[in-house]
């Protein structure tokens, strides 16, 4: 039977993006959050494979208590089992570190894994580096952005659609693949999958020192990156009234505008001379 883990994200609501100036950081603690879209996808690609073959399914994520939330959304779509990893020591974490403390939890809690997936990328980020640099952390191959997988024996058959390039790429388990959205399209949780995710079903909490994780050797997998300022962009509109007979309104438009408007169709034609030379 396949041992598969599914990394999953929570993801705030786009509508909802409470920022702390000060450290640079999203305050997901704050946000109303969501499992990610891909996320979700390379769920219910799992759930299928668990069907198709039988496999136990697990589901991990990273972040503060609330996380919890998107595991248990998990669990009532029919996956096994939910491990969380949550601690302070390692909030702000960039994909570099997020990926090493992912493969440091899959090495204590699932040692004995055939598959990772993940979704391709997140709605918070889109970097689509997690996946990747989990697979070099656990020395797998991998690849990424998958939109159908087939299983033969211990062998993963992947397609996928990169640079309008159909490939099928062949690997042995154990492997780590990112999950597109093109295909497996979650299915609904039932009221009595949510029922038992929210009562009956535990879920495996794990801090740093669980892992094995200290400031120390965290210094040497830690963030590479540092968000400098973080804003939010206004758009700066004003509005012009012009009034009076049509002919002097269209004289004034053109006294005002005809510079810029000028400017965007020489852009517009220099732009297509390029495309047919």
């Amino acid at each position: 039977m396949l041992n598969i883990v599914v990394c999953i994200k929570q993801v705030p609501m786009v509508t909802e993006l409470p920022w702390d100036e000060k450290s640079a950081t999203l305050r997901r603690d704050l946000a109303a959050g969501m499992m990610n879209p891909a996320c979700k996808h390379a769920v219910e690609a799992a759930l299928q494979m668990k069907e198709k073959h039988g496999a136990v399914v697990t589901v991990l994520t990273m972040g503060p208590p609330v996380a919890e939330e998107v595991l248990r959304e998990a669990l009532a779509m029919g996956v096994d089992g939910g491990l969380l990893i949550s601690d302070r020591l390692l909030a702000g974490s960039d994909t570099y570190a997020t990926s090493f403390i992912l493969a440091e939890a899959v090495r204590k809690a699932c040692p004995q894994f055939d598959l990772i997936l993940c979704g391709a990328y997140t709605s918070d980020s889109e970097t689509a580096q997690v996946g990747p640099q989990m697979a070099e952390e656990l020395n797998l191959p991998a690849a990424a952005y998958a939109e159908n997988l087939e299983i033969n024996g211990r062998t993963l058959r992947v397609r996928r659609l990169v640079d309008n390039f159909r490939e099928t790429l062949e690997m042995e388990f154990p492997a780590l693949v990112t999950v597109s959205m093109e295909k497996y399209s979650p299915r609904y949780a039932s009221f009595r999958g949510l029922e038992e995710a929210f009562s009956d079903r535990d879920i495996f909490v794990f801090n740093a020192q669980d892992l094995g994780i200290t400031p120390e050797n965290l210094a040497g997998h830690g963030s590479r990156t540092k968000v400098r300022k973080v804003f939010i962009r206004k758009a700066q509109k004003q509005n012009v009234m012009i009034t009076g007979a049509a002919a002097s309104a269209a004289g004034e438009f053109l006294d005002r505008y005809q510079g810029m408007i000028s400017a965007a169709i020489g852009k517009s034609i220099e732009s297509k001379k390029k495309a047919v030379e």
